[in-house]
């Protein structure tokens, strides 16, 4: 079984401006240690000239309470070097399964300015 260590990203949809009417995920970042129990991948065909790929992989991650709290909010991992997509989280305390599908095209944490 392999190891795990990177991070998680959350999101919360927040209107900005406030009042505007215009909501957008605001991310948050945390680090976990943990197991990746399951390593598959596959390719799906799609309308493009090419193949999405897709990973069939589950992270098992030690959880601390913020991230059972919060496990409804799971957008993504960094894995590999690479933002996967959560497809669905288990909660099994004090551990949490996710379960990765493709790549992660959405919005992440902002660099500091």
């Amino acid at each position: 079984m392999a190891r795990f260590h990177g991070p998680v990203g959350y999101g919360w949809s927040v209107e900005k401006p406030i009042g505007s009417g215009v909501w957008v995920d605001e991310i948050v970042e945390a680090s976990y240690f943990g197991d990746v129990i399951q390593n598959k991948t596959k390719l799906e065909s799609g309308d493009g000239l090419n193949s999405n790929i897709a990973v069939l992989n589950s992270i098992s991650i030690v959880a601390n309470q913020f991230a059972i709290d919060n496990f409804y909010n799971i957008k993504y991992v960094k894995w590999l070097g690479e933002l996967w997509s959560v497809t669905a989280v288990e909660v099994k305390a004090p551990r949490l399964i996710l379960s990765l599908g493709g790549v992660y095209n959405g919005p992440t944490v902002c660099p500091a300015s």
